[in-house]
Parts: structure tokens; C-alpha cells; sequence
């Protein structure tokens, strides 16, 4: 399952790495002449509604997606990671602060929440990658304190305070390490989650604006000619189906290798 994820997951990043050099169109250039045209030896996956090469604007999206997916994953994960070890290490009031912080913010579906950061903030990608950090560092909050509330009752945990290390140090050589890998395992899952809302968004009007290439917004342009174009939605369709599905067999393949109950 990791090999199958992975090797979707290169592919796709190193055909977004090198996008430019696999087709020699511009995503933005127009040919109204040839536009819904199907798929052919000059355009292999067909031209949209404005006679734009598919191919071209499909690589250029998947840079969005892996952008969005890693600025997401990266910023929440540091967040998440702090204020999770600070409240499972210390506890007591500043536990209980930001863990109703947390609960509130888990009360609500966090697409919801990303719907309506957006919405007050303006459509625009800077805007979505702030929305989706804001909603994205509670589940590794929640998991990185667990994960602390255990390990601070570790022996070699209390010989280094008795040692008199300081918390800071005893946070980051001895608490954080423990939760790296249930974090390594919710990074490659929120990267899945990210590039789904990215897409999400931008295909409600209130991400990517055109005409910047997103497959959410290819789906949106291609939902109006479902029966005399339909590759126009299948494509972006099934390219943000199999990334996402290669996050999750790399996600759920690592967890289970990591898993201790594994037989």
C-alpha cells in the first residue's frame, strides 16, 4: 500500500516539477477556434471552454495542489506540535485553555469554518492557505497532547527534570520525539485533506481565482458541459481522486507499520 501511494505521489510531484517541459502550451493561451475539442495527438487530454490545453492547465494546478498541501501541512503541524506539547507537558490551566480552544473549534466541521474564513477574508489562494491553517493545527494539537501526557510520565522524562533540565529542553529532546511518528502519519493524511478543501474551494468561487489553474476550478468550468465536453470535468475529477488516494495509502500504510498493537 506505501509503494502504490508513493509512487502515485512522485508522479504527481515531479509531473508538477517539471510541468512546463511535458507540454508546450501555456495554460492561460486561448484558442477559441478548437475549444471543447476531445482529446487528440496535439492535446491529449482536450481543450476547455476557452480553447485552453487541459494538459497544460492540469500540471499547472498540481502545483497549487502540492503548494497549498505543504504550506497547510508545514504551518499547522508547527503549530499544532507547540501549543500540543505545551498543554500535555505542563497541564493544569494552560491545558485546559487550549484545549477548550481546540474543542471549540472541533465543534464545528472544519470545511464550514474554511467557508467562512474565506468568505469574510476574500477569495484568494493566500486566503484559503491562511483558513485552512487555522483550522488545520487543532488535530495535531490534540494528537501531539496525548502523546505528551504520556511520555512526561517516562522514566528517563523525570530523571531529566531531576537532572534539572529545563522544560524547554525536556520538551524538545524527550517529549516531541515520541510523537513524531503519529505526526509523520497526520502529516500525509492532512496533505490528502488539504489538497480536497483547496479543491473545494476554489470550486465554489471562493479560492484560486481564474485564470490561475485549479482543479477546482477546472471541475467548476466543466460542470456546464457535462454531455458535449465531459473530459472537461473528468480529468481534474480523476487527478484529485488518485492524489489523494495515493496520501491515504501512504498515510494508512504508515500506521500500520508504526502501529504497536501490529501482530
Amino acid at each position: 500500500m506505501i509503494r502504490v501511494g508513493a509512487v502515485i505521489v512522485a508522479v504527481a510531484a515531479l509531473a508538477a516539477l517539471v510541468g512546463p517541459l511535458l507540454t508546450p502550451y501555456d495554460p492561460s493561451a486561448q484558442a477559441l477556434a478548437l475549444r471543447l475539442q476531445g482529446p487528440s495527438l496535439a492535446h491529449p487530454l482536450g481543450l476547455d471552454e476557452l480553447g485552453r490545453d487541459i494538459l497544460a492547465r492540469l500540471l499547472a494546478g498540481a502545483r497549487i495542489s502540492f503548494l497549498v498541501g505543504v504550506v497547510v501541512v508545514g504551518v499547522s503541524s508547527a503549530i499544532g506540535m507547540t501549543l500540543g506539547s505545551i498543554a500535555g507537558y505542563f497541564g493544569g490551566v494552560v491545558d485546559d485553555a487550549i484545549s477548550r480552544v481546540i474543542d471549540v473549534l472541533m465543534a464545528f466541521p472544519g470545511i464550514l469554518l474554511a467557508i467562512a474564513l474565506v468568505a469574510v477574508l476574500g477569495p484568494s489562494l493566500t486566503n484559503v492557505v491562511l483558513a485552512l491553517c487555522v483550522i488545520g493545527w487543532v488535530g495535531y494539537a490534540r494528537l501531539v497532547r496525548g502523546q505528551a501526557l504520556r511520555a512526561r510520565e517516562f522514566e528517563y522524562v523525570q530523571a531529566a527534570r531531576a537532572l534539572g533540565a529545563g522544560p524547554g529542553r525536556v520538551v524538545l529532546r524527550h517529549v516531541l520525539p515520541t510523537a513524531i511518528p503519529a505526526v509523520v502519519v497526520q502529516a500525509t493524511l492532512g496533505m490528502a485533506g488539504a489538497i480536497i478543501a483547496e479543491a473545494s474551494l476554489s470550486f465554489l468561487g471562493l479560492g484560486v481565482q481564474p485564470p490561475t489553474p485549479s482543479w477546482g476550478t477546472m471541475l467548476d468550468a466543466g460542470r456546464s458541459h457535462l454531455f458535449d465536453a465531459p473530459h472537461l470535468t473528468i480529468v481534474p475529477g480523476v487527478a484529485i481522486a488518485l492524489l489523494v488516494l495515493g496520501f491515504n495509502f501512504v498515510g494508512d500504510g504508515l500506521r500500520d507499520r508504526i502501529d504497536p498493537k501490529k501482530d
